[in-house]
Parts: C-alpha cells; structure tokens; sequence
C-alpha cells in the first residue's frame, strides 16, 4: 500500500478552518468523493458546514457547497447509480443533492425531509434489488454469467409492476427509524416510528438488507455493557402513506466484555458496521479506550435448538430436525491494537462459498477480502476480512510528502491521522481526509501486500476490469496499478475475455470495451496512437447509430430486417468498387429524409467524409515511422465497411439535398470525390474483411492513396486534446502532491509529449468534439469537458433542429466514452 497523491488546503488562517467532528467521507461507484470541513467565520463567530465534491481524476477541481445544514454533518450516503447523495445533520435535516445538468462539478439541493431537533447516526438508500456476486474462485472461467451472477433479491420497496421505489432510511440518537420515499410525481412522503417501545440512546448505528426485502438495523448506546441491538424493519405502502414496522432481532455482547481479562478494559464501543449494505448476517465491531482498540468479527447463524427427548415424542418436527434459531457467533478477533480512528470497508460483492477460514489460495489475496482500519498515530492497516491479520500497512498521512523530518518532530499536539476513510468499488484504492482536512489516494495492492507473480496480479486486474465492464462501474481506480509493460497485455486478453461472450452480450458491452481499451493504451508510450483511434471508432459508432435511425421503411408492414439492416446486408454482398452501382440495388424510398434534417446533420456527414479521406491518404505513410492515428482503421474491416455504409448513405441523400453532401477541395473541377474515395475505401476494405485472412493492400492501391494528396486537399482531423489528468503522472510510483483549487502544472511525460503531437498547439482554434464545431481559440461559450477523455462540448446547443437535439441526447449525462461531465471555465486554455 502505498501514497499515490495528496491534495490540500491552501494555507488559511487556524481561525478560520476546522474540521468536522466527526468528519465524512463517501465514494460513489463514478469515483466521485464527497467530503465535509467546516468553516468558521471570525465576525459572527459561528462555522459554516461545508460539503466538498471532487472527482479523484481532478482532485484539484473541487466544487464546494455551503450545504445550509446548522449543525455538524453527520452522514454522507451516495445512492447505487453514484449520481446523487444524501446528507444528513445533528440537528435532524436530511438533504438530497442531485448534478445540475449533469455536471459533476455543478450540485442543487432538491428535496429533503427532517426529524427536528433529532441527530441522525445512521443513513442509506432503500436498496434497489439489484445484487450481482463475483465468484472469485471462477475467475478463469470464459463466461462472464459464471463470473458474476445476479442474485435474487428484492427491493426494500416496489411500485405497481415490481418497480422498485426510491427513498432513504435513516436513524436517530433517540432511537426513532425515519422512512422517506420519493414519489414519481417529486413528491417526499416520510414516516417516522420507534425502532422499539421502550426507547433509549443510539450513538453508533448501521443498516443493512435481506433479501426477502426486509431492513435490519443494529444499534448500540456506546457502552460495551450494554448489548449490540437488531432490529427488522419493514416498510409498506398503505393508502398512500408510509407504513413502518419494526421487530426485535437476536442481540449480542462483545466477546471482550465477556474476558475477565479484558472486561472493563474497552469500556466503549466506537465503531459499528455490516460488512455490506446487503450482507446483514455479518458484522464488525471495534471496542476502545484511550489508547487501544479491539475488533471483533460476528456472524448471524442458524443453529439447531436442543429440545428434551420427552418434548421431542409429544411434538415431533417436520422430518424429526429439531427446531432453528438465529444466533449471533464470533468468527475471529484482532489481538490489542492502536486506537482505531476510522474504518473502510470493501464494496466488492464477493461470493464466498465457504465463510469460515478456509480460503482457496489463488484466491485468499484477492482485493475486497480486506478491510482498512486507521489509527490515531496517523498509519493504516489492511486488515483480511474473515482473519482480521494484518496484510498491509501505510504510513501516508503522517508523513507527507517534501516535509522534511526535523519540522515534523516540532509539531506540537496530537498527530495528524485519518478521521475518515472509504476504499474505492473495486478496492484497489483508499481516501482518507485527516485532522486537517487534507485529502490523501492510496493504492491498495491487487495481492494485498503478499508479492505475487504478474500473471496473478494481472489476472486479478482482468477480472477486475470486467467486472467494471459488466456493472457499468468506473475503473478509474484499477488504473491506478496499471504500468506501462502490462498496457498491451491487458488489452489483448480483455479482447480475448470479451469475444469468448455471446453476440447479445457482446452488443451491450460493445461501446464499454472501446472505452476501457482507451484509458489503458493512454498509460503507455507504446499504445498512445490508438487511443485516437479507440475514440474515433466510438465516434462512428454513433454517427452509424444516428444515420441508419434515420431511414424509414415505407410501409409499416414490412420485413422483419430494418433499412438499416438490410443496407448493412447489400454493402456486404455487392463488392463493387462503384458507388453508383450499390445504390442501384437499394430501394431509394426508405432514404427519404426531410431536407432541414439532412443540412442540420451535415457537420457530422462532413467528419465522415474527412475520415475516410485522411485514413486513404494516411495508407502509403503506415510502415514507416511511429504509429499515427488511424493505424488500427486500416486492419478494421467492421470499421471499414460501416464508413462504406455511410458513404452510399451520404450518396443517396446528396442526390435529395446536394448541400448536406461533404465538401472537398479538389484540383480539378470534372472530379467526382466521393467515387474515387468509394472507390479506394472499398479496395481497402476487400483486403482485410476476412479477419482470418487479412491480406496486404496491393500496390496498385497505394499507389493511387498516394495521389490523394495532388488530387485533394486532406485536412487535419481534430483529435483529442491531451488530457489533464492526473492518472498518467502516477506511474512511477512517487506521490504527487496537489493543492485544491489549483491545476497541477504540465509535467515533461513521455506519455504526454506524445500525444501532445496529436493535438492543436495552445492559440489555435478549438473544436466542439460531438458537434463538430469550430470554437474558436478563445471560446467565449461556456463548455464542458468529459472527467476521463478530455472531449470538449458546448453546454447549450446552438441548433434547434430535432435531429441536432437527439443527437445532442445522447450525451447528456454521460460522454462517448461514459465518463461523466465537469463544467469548464470560460477562455479555457
């Protein structure tokens, strides 16, 4: 486990900072964090509750919001999609924050509800239903279904038709359960009811799920005298109001207060968590004093009543089994640690089908079997989750990066530790914000500190990835531990994994895998080039997508196959290099489009045509030099042939509207462009659509591509800008350091300095990358850029045709790539 960034505060004035006590901290499945600090203001002497957001691919962009909570922040819970989070204060307020325009960066307040005056320990979302498990023991396994499973659970509750309905629960220090729904109108309806009759202090609270539906809640008044308290809750709808019943669960007694040796030395329980939101059957609990702690692991089990023989012949049982009771069982215990100050547990839904301590080996290091525990001497400890031994240890908040040692051994007063800390959804990452509100990003080891060969290490961040793939989670994190040798590699047999599936899952999981491949190559010097070409083909992917849905049979009681279909299905069969001689074959009435559509669409009709001209143009320079952009594109006959598709597409609408036709500029005015690109587009494509079988292009092809240029003006394809992450300058292992607030500077990377030949140099003009739109080199519209590629778009669209704004839908929340949107200042750079 080691330091991969820190980013701070900029000096303020000790009167004006302070943390909150007790400071929060969540992470979404999206890789965003949220935060609190307060502020405290020196003229009305009172403290501002703030509530911090970043994305841990810029740090350093964090939105900031004064939450409007007055008391101190006590919960911060994102829901299952990681676009919204709940927060929740001492004095009872619950809010809802939700992206404005989908903005990571940009956050409003929408709905809330409160229990006045009644602190809230405890908060969640009622959970969805939807439950996948990873079985890490079949990670070899060649499908993905076998891999991860969908478990059958249900939904804490469900609108007509098994839907299942939105909302929170959350739990107070008084002991009351409070239940908001979210209605499909907006509209909150909230419940309140006690968690028993006789009610008495909650300080430490967590709620889990079953899967019958049900919701358990365990509760603790902080003394480790008193039991550990469950309850069932349940939740219902019942003429339009919110119905809470709730039921008493086994309790249990910490097995150190049972220890005549132990049993007045922790005298307080400060920690009190399920080990997932849906494993209620499993919990860790951690005993203090001043100095040490205890952690204790527990299982909820059924066991089997002993009944007298007499009482056995009065009332048999089904099948003569005695009868079954649940009961709480200590599984193992950590010896006298260090005072624990906050505690991360993994997120990963992994399936164990033996939970005792018999472990495979392959799989007895696996990220997500350890959990994380912070000490008040600033060092953490991954810790295995059914063992409790100690795999790993950092010491990353108490020595900081550059300060030199004499200067920390002045520092009065206790040492700067983690107050809170989360580990990411794959747990191969771990924030902790410390005393003074700084933000470190840990790596966890995929061996979790045991040194493996790099095939396991490989496969592990394989399986990994796929899981990400298949849940639709971001694999920011997995990045993380990504050097440029294993780039290639990982490509390769996450290309192998993915065609092992079936065509239907292939076809949701197409875009996915483009995406992935991209952000890996970026990690490499070697692999650079084809992140041009991975976004490209995403580019066109849509564009195909957009196009073909254009297309209208003209009857409604038509064929099963699609316009869209059978166009794919006719360029397939008829290799004519004539583009005149394709169209023949095509029924010209399903092309029919209105003609303000065809002109609207023309900036993305023009990037066809331009593509197809640079990749011809581009052919005879290939095999030599470094790998350009578009290297990949001439091997690709799907590419090829669906750019093919396009340009008879084009031709045919030319012929209703010649304006929406892309625009060349040729040496003579008798050249017909698009039929000698059709022309040259096919040869190419004849080379290498049996992908088994893939042969050279022939000279005679080349020599024509080599022309283009005298023939036709070629122009520059705007790629990409070189992003401005932070995940490339993390590959040498040494950490980084960050201040909030402000970009880090362009570091000298091989890895950037490549694509930076790729890109416009700063002062030229600047493309909106999903309108194809010139900005200008200043742009004075405000835009958004995507949190992981780096694409450019306009916020409001300048277009009102229908055609613009579907294609402007597509990504409204989320970029080509998936990554979410951040709003860029104005004249960005």
């Amino acid at each position: 486990m080691d330091l991969a960034y820190i980013c701070e505060w900029e000096k303020r004035p000790k009167s004006n900072h302070c943390p909150s006590i007790p400071l929060v901290c969540a992470w979404s499945c999206r890789n965003l964090i949220a935060f609190t600090t307060d502020l405290k203001n020196e003229e009305e002497k009172d403290l501002t509750h703030m509530i911090h957001m970043l994305d841990t691919e810029h740090p350093w962009d964090v939105y900031s919001i004064n939450s409007g909570h007055v008391e101190m922040i006590t919960c911060l819970e994102w829901d299952q999609s990681g676009s919204r989070l709940l927060s929740a204060d001492a004095d009872g307020h619950i809010k809802c924050w939700s992206m404005t325009d989908h903005l990571a960066n940009s956050w409003e307040s929408t709905v809330g509800c409160s229990v006045e005056g009644d602190p809230i320990v405890a908060l969640s979302w009622l959970h969805n239903g939807v439950k996948l498990a990873l079985h890490v023991e079949k990670s070899g396994a060649s499908n993905f279904g076998e891999k991860f499973s969908r478990v059958k659970f249900s939904p804490s509750l469900t609108l007509f038709g098994g839907k299942p309905m939105e909302g929170w629960i959350a739990v107070t220090i008084s002991g009351l359960v409070t239940v908001s729904l979210l209605k499909p109108n907006g509209q909150v309806l909230t419940s309140t009811e006690s968690l028993c009759r006789l009610r008495c202090r909650v300080a430490l609270a967590d709620i889990a799920f079953t899967g019958g539906g049900n919701i358990v809640v365990a509760t603790s008044d902080g003394s480790n005298a008193s039991p550990v308290q469950f309850y069932k809750v349940c939740v219902s709808v019942v003429n339009e109001k919110c119905k809470i019943d709730t039921e008493i669960l086994p309790s249990l007694f910490m097995r150190c207060t049972t220890d005549p040796a132990r049993k007045d030395k922790y005298p307080a329980i400060t920690h009190l968590k399920f080990f997932a939101r849906d494993m209620s059957e499993q919990m860790l609990l951690c005993a203090s004093n001043q100095n040490n702690s205890i952690v204790e692991y527990w299982s909820l089990r059924k066991e089997g009543l002993p009944v007298n023989n007499i009482f056995q012949k009065l009332s048999p049982t089904v099948g003569d089994k005695p009868p079954m009771i649940l009961k709480w069982r200590i599984l193992s215990a950590t010896n006298d640690l260090d005072r624990v100050s906050a505690v991360a547990l993994p997120k990963l839904p992994i399936s164990l089908t033996n939970t005792d301590l018999k472990v495979a080996s392959d799989t007895k290091f696996f990220p997500g079997l350890g959990l994380a525990l912070a000490f008040h001497d600033g060092s953490v400890h991954i810790i295995h989750r059914l063992t409790l031994q100690t795999m790993a240890v950092s010491y990353g908040s108490q020595r900081p990066v550059d300060e030199p040692a004499i200067k920390r051994q002045r520092a009065a007063g206790p040492s700067v530790h983690f107050k809170a800390v989360q580990m990411s959804w794959t747990s191969l990452a771990l924030v902790g914000i410390d005393s003074h509100g700084k933000l470190s990003m840990l790596r966890i080891s995929p061996s979790m500190g045991h040194v493996l060969d790099m095939n396991m290490s490989l496969r592990h961040l394989l399986f990994l990835l796929e899981y990400c793939m298949v849940t639709g989670y971001d694999w920011w994190d997995i990045l993380l531990h990504v050097q440029p040798g294993m780039v290639q590699n990982l490509v390769e047999k996450l290309h192998e994994e993915y065609m092992r599936q079936n065509a239907a899952l292939q076809q949701v999981l197409s875009t996915r895998i483009i995406a992935m491949k991209a952000s890996l190559c970026k990690l490499s010097s070697a692999t650079v080039a084809r992140v041009c070409d991975y976004h490209a083909k995403l580019f066109l992917i849509a564009i195909s997508c957009t196009l073909k849905s254009l297309l209208r049979p003209p009857l409604l009681n038509t064929p099963d196959k699609s316009p869209g279909d059978r166009l794919t299905e006719i360029c397939s069969k008829i290799t004519d290099v004539d583009i005149d001689k394709v169209m023949i074959n095509l029924k010209t009435e399903e092309f029919v489009v209105e003609m303000t559509t065809l002109q609207s669409l023309q900036q993305l009709i023009q990037w066809v045509g331009d593509f197809v001209l640079y990749l011809l143009a581009s052919l005879p320079n290939q095999g030599t030099g470094p790998v350009r952009p578009g290297h990949s594109f001439l091997r690709d006959g799907a590419s090829l042939s669906m750019l093919r598709e396009l340009m008879v597409v084009i031709r045919i609408w030319g012929l209703l509207k010649p304006s929406c036709l892309p625009i060349y500029t040729a040496t003579s005015d008798t050249q017909d462009s698009m039929s000698l690109l059709f022309r040259l587009l096919t040869k190419l494509w004849l080379c290498c659509r049996d992908e088994n079988h893939p042969s050279e292009p022939d000279d005679a092809l080349i020599d024509e591509c080599c022309l283009l240029p005298s023939q036709l003006l070629i122009p520059n394809i705007a790629w990409l800008p070189a992003n401005d992450a932070i995940i490339s300058r993390l590959q040498n292992k040494q950490p980084v350091r960050l201040q909030f607030g402000k970009p880090p500077g362009l570091v000298g990377h091989a890895t950037s300095l490549q694509f930076d030949a790729f890109a416009r140099a700063p002062g030229q003009p600047k493309i909106d990358h999903l309108r194809r739109l010139h900005l200008g080199a200043y742009p004075t519209e405000e835009c958004k850029s995507c949190t992981r590629c780096g694409c450019v778009t306009m916020l409001k669209s300048p277009n009102k045709a229908t055609a613009v704004k579907q294609w402007e839908q597509r990504w409204i929340k989320n970029c080509l790539c998936g990554g979410l949107w951040r709003k860029m200042p104005l004249n960005y750079s």
